[in-house]
């Protein structure tokens, strides 16, 4: 099993945020993921990695169990994303646009 990338959330802090904080911090990485798209694939991967383990953390936090639907399109449409948008022709700048609205509502604590 691999080590965690964000060790301190993976033990706990990730399931104390609320759902906007959550998206919103995917959307942080999703976002430095599109600054490095075409430019540095490492660093594009590293984003990318860190984008996929939070969704995957949110995924398991069983206070959304009923907004899995919902996280789990999302994390999909990113993934499709990522290797090129075949299934749904988006681009990282059309999903940085939804994740945006979880940063501000978080902000503002909505």
């Amino acid at each position: 099993m691999n080590q965690p990338i964000h060790k301190d959330l993976a033990s706990g802090k990730w399931f104390t945020l609320s759902l906007a904080e959550q998206m919103g911090n995917i959307g942080s990485e999703i976002s430095r993921a599109g600054k490095q798209e075409n430019k540095n694939p490492e660093l594009f991967q590293k984003a990318t990695d860190r984008a996929l383990e939070l969704f995957d953390l949110t995924l398991s936090d069983k206070r959304w169990l009923g907004r899995l639907r919902e996280i789990g399109r999302a994390r999909e449409f990113f993934c499709d994303t990522i290797l090129g948008g075949k299934e749904y022709g988006a681009q990282i700048k059309d999903l940085q646009k939804y994740f945006d609205y979880f940063g501000i509502a978080a902000r503002l604590h909505i």
